[in-house]
């Protein structure tokens, strides 16, 4: 009988073993340096920054689709406008009623609905657990405000175009924009129409 050599028993590379490419915390494959020792906690401080900053600007979601079945509700629109009080709610005060799924769901069919997260688009109106409308039938040009998967991870951003290049632009100065390289994997899920926003 063969005892299998050392090497055979625990050495080489193992199919399918070590972490998958671009799985670090960083979103993208990583490279061993060297650095001087007094440089690593100034190093140390902005790479934890960074990663704090990509965590950030990641927008994570809870879809919800439109109720296609629900019964309309149709609540009372005042024809007054609202400064410092409110109208008095006489019928001659009334202009219409109004259904909210027909002024914020124009095609159910291709609307879905997104709870955001994060703060990178407060400059736009969105906040953190706002519901954002989204229609997937609208065409995603430059300045507007779109859904889309960027590798694999949720974000909202508003689409911009810099010399050919495409660029998904925060609304906050405190986060970066993303440049849309080569080899990044991006899918836009659809075009932002409406933010519902509890005060």
């Amino acid at each position: 009988m063969t005892l299998p050599s050392h090497k055979d028993a625990r050495g080489g590379a193992r199919s399918g073993a070590g972490r998958k490419k671009g799985s670090s915390v960083y979103g993208e494959t990583t490279q061993a340096i060297r650095v001087p020792e007094s440089m690593i906690p100034e190093l140390k401080n902005l790479l934890q920054q960074r990663q704090q900053q990509n965590q950030q600007t990641r927008v994570s979601f809870e879809t919800f689709r439109p109720d296609r079945d629900a019964p309309k509700t149709a609540l009372p629109l005042f024809s007054g406008k609202v400064a410092a009080g409110f109208p008095s709610p006489a019928d001659d005060y009334i202009e219409k009623t109004l259904d909210l799924n027909e002024l914020l769901v124009q095609r159910p069919a291709a609307t879905f609905f997104v709870r955001a997260e994060g703060e990178s688009m407060l400059g736009a109106g969105i906040h953190p657990n706002d519901i954002l409308v989204v229609d997937r039938s609208l065409e995603p040009v430059t300045g507007k405000i779109i859904i889309c998967a960027l590798n694999g991870e949720l974000t909202v951003k508003r689409l911009k175009s810099e010399r050919d290049v495409i660029v998904l632009g925060a609304e906050n100065p405190a986060y970066p924009d993303i440049v849309v390289q080569d080899g990044m994997d991006m899918v836009i899920w659809g075009v932002v129409t409406n933010v519902i926003h509890s005060v």
